[in-house]
């Protein structure tokens, strides 16, 4: 809220007039920032009268603006098409729907240009490109996700494509005969040995970026950095070259575990950094005042504080290393029978199966390769929905399961606060109070840190 007054020129005061009275002044008070508008102070009749400046509403779509969109968007098409069909040689669906664009851009811009200044129009043609681009992204990956799942139409209600493998289905065979139970077997032990590998690895090294500050950590995170944009079918090589080539250990699930945990460890480390980053340095100074160290602060208050994040973290290195096709293909092999032991003979994963499938002139293996596509693409939308749902959680806010169990452990520490004082025989201002008092501050601090 501003309060301003407009001030006559010095010339034209009279010192030995009195003052103007101030009909519709207002009371003296101190400005109430939570008012809807700006009161100005004018002048009218010789006096001051306060008059309110309503606030815009930003968020509200007006007529105006809709009517910006539709015309801008029929002068585009109009005059596209006129370029088309009538006064250049051009063609194709792509330059089309491109030269449409640029075109409504520059007619939105000028639509707008009638009754908004010059910042105005840049914030409205900067707003109509950034959600027009969005809603690109969006509308291809809903094109990716439909259009997979309309090819694989055909062997995805089968019962058998989830439940057989593909030993006895030749190119030729049924949809009704072979499926996909080798390659979702082998995904999961891959999947579970590079979390075991990735989960301990990545949190103790993000710990470590964190705790022990120095060069050296500075440079491990460099490194970590860097290796987030490495190329997978280098991850690949990394492992055929070292362990099959240089080991002499055969192609495998094992392999093929150990080329994903490259792709995987770079992904859980830098999310992982970031989110332990995130606990308040209050947490941590409450645990220091009760007398623990720094790794049991690290373990009894970082840890449980950023627990959400660090979930949200492995399962976003799980959805990376699920989809890897490159290191797999060079470390795994292929066979089309179901094999359950990770340390011997080829094991195939679901982004290898598919790739392996489409490839073929058969109809059949196409309608089988896009239905594996179709059960890999669920698999990483659902991980990626439970990351959203753990990781959108705010802090603080606990499930109804923890909730529970967080008043169960507070009865039993009522319980055995009233017992050690009832032992002790001490007044509620004695050493048996103390000691509940201290006590009760280290449970608030630990229920503080978990939530």
């Amino acid at each position: 809220m501003t309060l301003t007054a407009e001030q006559s020129p010095p010339g034209d005061q009279n010192p030995d007039s009195a003052p103007d009275p101030v009909p519709d002044r207002a009371p003296d008070r101190a400005p109430d920032p939570a008012a809807s508008g700006t009161v100005l102070a004018v002048r009218r009749g010789g006096g001051l009268a306060m008059r309110v400046d309503s606030r815009r509403n930003l968020s509200t779509l007006h007529a105006t603006d809709v009517y910006a969109l539709l015309g801008a968007g029929a002068a585009a098409l109009a005059v596209t098409w006129l370029m088309f069909e009538r006064l250049l040689p051009f063609n194709g669906t792509l330059g089309f729907l491109v030269i449409a664009y640029v075109l409504f851009v520059g007619f939105y811009a000028l639509l707008v240009s009638f009754d908004e200044d010059g910042p105005a129009v840049r914030d409205r043609v900067a707003a109509v490109v950034v959600q027009s681009l969005g809603l690109v992204m969006l509308a291809a990956l809903a094109f990716v996700v439909v259009y997979t799942l309309y090819e694989g139409r055909e062997a995805l209600p089968h019962l058998n494509f989830y439940t057989q493998s593909m030993a006895d289905a030749g190119p030729v065979e049924p949809l009704a005969v072979g499926g996909i139970l080798h390659a979702i077997v082998g995904t999961l032990w891959q999947i579970s040995i590079a979390l075991v590998i990735c989960i301990p690895t990545g949190l103790v090294c993000a710990v470590f970026l964190n705790e022990v500050p120095g060069a050296f950590s500075r440079f491990v995170r460099t490194i970590v950095e860097a290796m987030t944009a490495l190329p997978s079918i280098v991850a690949g090589l990394f492992i055929y070259a070292t362990i099959i080539l240089g080991l002499g250990f055969d192609r495998s699930g094992l392999a093929a575990a150990l080329a994903i945990s490259v792709m995987m460890l770079p992904i859980i480390i830098r999310a992982s950094d970031v989110v332990i980053r995130l606990v308040p340095g209050t947490l941590r100074e409450a645990s220091y005042a009760l007398g623990t160290s720094r790794w049991r602060t690290v373990w009894h208050v970082v840890l449980p504080t950023s627990r959400s994040g660090l979930t949200t973290a492995v399962i976003l290195g799980t959805a990376r290393g699920v989809g890897e096709t490159s290191p797999v293909l060079l470390t795994a092999g292929f066979t089309a029978e179901l094999n359950t032991n990770p340390l011997q003979d080829p094991m195939v994963s679901l982004p290898l199966a598919a790739f392996e499938l489409v490839k073929s002139p058969e109809p059949t293996y196409i309608a089988r390769g896009f239905g594996t596509a179709a059960v890999l693409l669920v698999l990483v939308l659902v991980l990626f929905v439970i990351a959203r749902v753990i990781g959108g959680r705010g802090p603080g806010k606990l499930t109804r399961r923890q909730e529970h169990r967080r008043v169960r452990a507070s009865r039993r520490d009522a319980q055995r606060f009233a017992a050690r004082t009832a032992t002790d025989g001490t007044a509620p201002g004695g050493v048996g109070a103390s000691t509940v008092s201290t006590d009760s501050t280290a449970s608030s601090v630990s229920t503080r840190s978990t939530t």
